[in-house]
């Protein structure tokens, strides 16, 4: 199915600025050279550029490579983390706060035995 992310086994988010002008090639160089990563297939890879209000996300398909693009249209921002350009992994409850608009560090929730 065609970007079905309900499938996803793995959510990496590019911390830092990326620049948003780049299409799917761009940001699977920046995945595969700037950190040695190999694509698996179901994985989401999710960047943000300078203004926070729109993320690209890309999704390894067994048959391919998806680009999934959002913008807020409403007023605010994604609560991105800067600190340094590295790939973290998210959880699910991770990645459903930042589409939320909320930090990904939450240190009053309840923590999840892993």
């Amino acid at each position: 199915m065609l970007a079905d992310i309900s499938n996803v086994d793995s959510i990496y988010i590019v911390t830092g600025r990326t620049d948003m002008r780049k299409s799917i090639e761009g940001l699977c160089a920046i995945i595969q050279d700037h950190f040695s990563m190999n694509f698996e297939n179901n994985t989401l890879y999710l960047f943000c550029g300078r203004k926070c209000d729109r993320i690209k996300g890309i999704l390894k398909e067994p048959d391919g490579i998806v680009l999934i693009y959002k913008r807020l249209t409403a007023q605010g921002s994604y609560r991105w983390p800067r600190d340094k350009s590295e790939v973290r992994n998210l959880t699910w409850r991770e990645f459903d706060w930042l589409m939320s608009g909320l930090d990904i560090e939450q240190p009053k929730a309840i923590k999840m035995n892993p």
